[in-house]
Parts: structure tokens; C-alpha cells; sequence
């Protein structure tokens, strides 16, 4: 956000979806009308997502999406289907005129809509062929009590979300990672980890169409260690010139844009508005042992609270580490 002049970023766009559109998979505002319509993305379709996306990369400026790959499935493992207004895209229409052609309801009957062999996400690979992946994990335990707190008073009253441990999205993440390697979107080659450049076992050179992007995850961790180096390892990965003037946002216009782009999810990122920049940790984090977070978590947020957020790291942890494995190192 602080690359004004060559890059436009949006901020969860695919959420409008998939919380409050017509082909809306989460049921977290199914029995809130009122919500759904004050949001302003009532209507909001996959497609219309897209359409957004692609009117802002037809300004001459790169567009870079954060987004949470939570929003690409139905959760719980549920069977998830090419998202209606998208089955265009299969046939080789422009899937962002899709979503004119036609209104869609809630959980429209299955047969109806159209699976990809092996595509776990609402999203054609055709159009996924359009984008540059790259990921951002973090260690279950931080993630999960830092979502938690922010279901909670005091952030609670902005925020407005329960706690609901399905929208942890490791799983999620996992699964589409695995399918943008089989697939040839990302991979063979890992950034910065010659040691991991194989295709993989799994790599389906039939269906394939390896676009040359590397492998490139960051871990939140390795981030906060070494918040330069991982910066500008990402920023050759993915094709952008690294500035160390990207660790600083400390300008009025900075804050401005920031303020634009977090205000549609508030309360999820008053630190980061907070902030003025990103910077090494002042020393190595220190060790904790299982109980120790256990008994962290009890001391903050009580017993019934802590023993959830036991579950749902517990629950996530495989799914972390396998992407880990993975991830850049500097």
C-alpha cells in the first residue's frame, strides 16, 4: 500500500461474496437480512468480485489481492462447486459479464452448478491461470488467539464476528496450495529453497500449464525476524523492485490509504493503523512450551476459551507445518 504509483491493492474483495452475496457459502449472516444489505455487497457475485478486480488492473497499475483463500470454498469440507456466476469462464466466456446474464440464489441446487476435477475452489482454473500466487502463513498459535481476541470485548463491539474455528483456513490454504502445484501455477522451483525444486510426485503434466512462478510463502515468523531481507527475497519472487521504503508508512497519505482499504473489515487491523512500519523484533522470541501457552491463554481469555483455542491450534497445526515446509528462508 505504500507503492501508490505502480501498484493497486484490494483488500478481501472475495468476502463480499462469500459472506453476503447471493452465492454467499458462509451461513455466519444467513439469518441476517439486515447486515447482508447494510454491508453493501448484498449483491456481490464471485463474478462481480472479478469485475471489480479486473477494472482496477485496466488502470495501468499492477493489483495486488489480499485475500483469504477461506472465501474460495464451502467450509467444513463441504463439496464445492464452480461459483454460478463463474461457469462462463468454463466455456470460454469473460467471466466478469457473467454475473449480468442472470440473478442467483442461495444455495442453488447442485446440479445446477459444475465441480473442476480436482479444483477444490469456487474459482475456474482458467481464471486462476490470471493471477501470481504467493502466501502468507503463520504459527496456529498466534493466529488462532489473535483472531479470537478480536471476538471479544473490547474489539467485539467493532467487529461484530463470533469466534467460528472453521474460519481458521489452514486446511483451506493446504488444499488449494496442493492443487496450484499439480496444476503447474506455482512450483517446481521454491523460492529460495533450490533444495525443494521438484515438481513432486503428484505434478500432472496433462493438465498443466506451469506458468514459471515459484513456489513463494512467507512465514509471519521468519517476516517479524528479518522483515528486509524476507521483503525484498518476496519482491524478486513475485517480480516487484524492492525499496526499503516499503518498511515505512509513516506518511499522512500512507495512514490514508490504509485507513480506505481496512475500514470495510474494521476492528481486525487497528494494530497495523497503529503502526508506522515494519521492524526486525528487538530479540528472538522465546520458547513456549505446550502448557506454557495453555496457561497464557487461560490467564487472558478463561477456561472454556483457552480449551477452544487449544482445539482449534491442535486442529490446524499439521496443515501449518506442511506449508511450512515450504516457506522461503533468508
Amino acid at each position: 500500500m505504500t507503492q501508490h504509483d505502480t501498484i493497486h491493492c484490494v483488500h478481501e474483495p472475495f468476502g463480499d461474496a462469500f459472506y453476503y452475496g447471493p452465492e454467499r457459502l458462509s451461513s455466519r449472516f444467513e439469518n441476517d437480512k439486515q447486515t447482508r444489505l447494510d454491508s453493501g455487497f448484498s449483491e456481490s457475485t464471485y463474478a462481480s468480485v472479478l469485475e471489480g478486480i479486473e477494472k482496477e488492473a485496466s488502470q495501468g497499475k499492477r493489483v495486488f489481492v489480499k485475500d483469504i483463500d477461506y472465501y474460495l470454498f464451502a467450509p467444513n469440507r463441504k463439496p464445492t462447486s464452480i461459483a454460478p456466476s463463474l461457469l462462463s469462464a468454463m466455456n470460454g466466456q469473460n467471466p466478469s459479464k457473467s454475473h449480468q446474464n442472470g440473478s442467483y440464489s442461495k444455495n442453488q441446487d447442485a446440479s445446477q452448478c459444475s465441480a473442476e476435477p480436482g479444483n477444490p475452489t469456487v474459482m475456474p482454473h482458467t481464471i486462476q491461470e490470471m493471477f501470481h500466487f504467493a502466501f502468507l502463513i503463520r504459527d496456529p498459535h498466534y493466529s488462532v488467539p489473535s483472531y479470537y481476541r478480536c471476538t471479544i470485548p473490547p474489539l467485539l463491539e467493532i467487529t461484530k464476528f463470533y469466534f467460528d474455528p472453521l474460519e481458521s483456513g489452514y486446511d483451506e490454504l493446504r488444499r488449494h496450495f496442493d492443487y496450484l502445484r499439480k496444476t503447474g501455477l506455482v512450483g517446481p522451483q521454491v523460492a529460495t529453497r533450490s533444495d525443494l525444486d521438484n515438481a513432486g510426485p503428484d505434478f500432472e503434466p496433462s493438465i498443466a500449464k506451469p506458468t514459471g512462478h515459484e513456489i513463494c510463502i512467507v512465514d509471519a515468523d521468519d517476516l517479524l525476524e528479518n522483515p528486509a531481507a524476507m521483503i525484498e527475497a518476496f519482491c524478486k519472487s513475485v517480480g516487484l523492485q524492492y525499496d526499503p521504503e516499503m518498511l515505512r508508512w509513516d506518511r499522512e497519505v500512507d495512514h490514508s490509504v490504509a485507513n480506505d482499504k481496512f475500514e470495510k473489515w474494521r476492528g481486525f487491523h487497528e494494530d497495523a493503523l497503529h503502526s508506522d512500519g515494519l521492524q526486525a523484533r528487538s530479540h528472538k522470541r522465546a520458547q513456549k512450551s505446550e502448557e506454557d501457552f495453555d496457561a497464557e491463554w487461560r490467564a487472558k481469555y478463561g477456561e472454556e476459551a483457552a480449551a477452544m483455542i487449544r482445539r482449534t491450534v491442535d486442529e490446524n497445526m499439521a496443515d501449518y507445518l506442511y506449508l511450512k515446509k515450504f516457506s522461503m528462508r533468508v
